[in-house]
């Protein structure tokens, strides 16, 4: 009984270790930081979310439900860092306390919590300490942590809120550069705003790459409204930014399009990865896209709506367009379906087979006299 009770103190010493560690490179390493434990309550809720929307085959039903998704991984992540430190040191305890294992799972409640309802007779204070200080700092840290996680949504949101009056909601690629070009109507094209545009999300593209890989939590945050989505809406300025390259390349901001495509690629492939899904590093060069030509028709119909500048036809632009795209394409599909992102246009397959949705556009409003 002595030897089980030395055992299990070791095993609880490494539960408290391995608590740590997760703790550490969760809330305060300012990198991606693999943690077994924060996986497995990742799959845990993830999992439970999927099963309970398998049943769900409207969207927007589905989305209400998926709002409280990225909270829940939060509670339950919380949960399980308290739940094992307090068997952890509940272990620990064990040889330590007299009255047993049941005596020292008491000790270890008390202490751990700060509750302070039961005397630690005979236990090491240096034990009873470091659990009051594992569960302060536990709760502390979680707490400091949320403001950095609303922070990093705020600025993510804001970029995309802005985004749907170019290119509708749910974006589309082709639509932004349509209403982007139509200018609401005023006769006036305001093309020459899309080298900043594109600007804006080649850092918008890095700041969620580097936020969305730390806190990893931020990738389940859902948009306000039901029909936006942040994946959607950088695959939109990334289509449209491919588009513009491939149908009019003397008219296209070629530095701002294709630096913006290149941090847009990169920030799907890095969330990707970090949420376990297999991409590669770089597109393959013979790669083709889910695409269709038909649907680059389409596209290219809807900007000749408009008198969008075009300077090719569409069967010699379809390759050059078809070589951007292979680059995100792949990783973008992957965190769309994984998130269940608005099935927008051109976003990809969805698990429940959802149709694709149109861009929602306004009536044509009454000019004034």
């Amino acid at each position: 009984m002595v030897i089980a009770g030395w055992l299990a103190a070791v095993v609880g010493g490494l539960l408290v270790l391995v608590v740590w560690g997760s703790v550490i490179g969760t809330l305060i390493v300012p990198r991606p930081v693999g943690s077994r434990l924060t996986r497995w309550v990742d799959r845990l809720v993830n999992g439970a979310f999927s099963l309970v929307t398998t049943a769900t085959a409207e969207y927007r039903r589905r989305d209400r439900v998926l709002v409280s998704q990225a909270a829940a991984i939060l509670l339950v992540q919380l949960a399980a860092w308290l739940g094992v430190a307090f068997v952890g040191y509940g272990l620990l305890l064990w040889p330590l306390v007299p009255g047993g294992l049941g005596s020292a799972f008491i000790v270890a409640g008390s202490s751990l919590f700060t509750l302070g309802f039961r005397e630690p007779a005979g236990a090491p204070s240096a034990v009873v300490f470091a659990a009051a200080a594992t569960g302060l700092i536990i709760v502390t840290l979680q707490i400091a942590y949320l403001p950095t996680l609303y922070a990093a949504f705020n600025r993510r949101e804001t970029e995309v809120t802005l985004l749907n009056a170019r290119a509708g909601v749910p974006s589309w690629g082709p639509e932004l550069l349509a209403r982007t070009h139509y200018a609401l109507g005023s006769g006036m094209s305001t093309i020459d705003t899309l080298p900043e545009l594109y600007a804006q999300w080649e850092r918008w593209a890095a700041d969620v790459a580097e936020s969305h890989t730390t806190y990893l939590p931020l990738v389940r945050f859902r948009s306000p409204r039901p029909l936006s989505s942040w994946v959607t809406a950088l695959l939109a300025v990334l289509d449209s930014a491919a588009l513009f390259l491939a149908l009019s390349p003397k008219a296209a901001p070629v530095v701002p399009a294709r630096l913006c495509l290149r941090s847009g690629f990169t920030c799907f492939t890095q969330i990707a990865r970090a949420m376990g899904v297999a991409v590669p590093e770089e597109a393959d060069p013979n790669g083709q896209t889910s695409l269709n030509y038909q649907e680059f028709l389409d596209a290219v119909a809807r900007m000749r709506e408009v008198d969008f500048p075009i300077e090719r036809e569409p069967a010699d632009a379809w390759a050059d367009f078809v070589g951007w795209r292979i680059n995100y394409e792949q990783a973008a599909y992957a965190v769309a379906a994984a998130v269940d992102a608005v099935p927008a246009l051109w976003s990809g397959p969805r698990r429940h087979g959802d149709p694709a949705i149109a861009p929602i556009r306004p009536r044509p409003g009454r000019p004034p006299k």
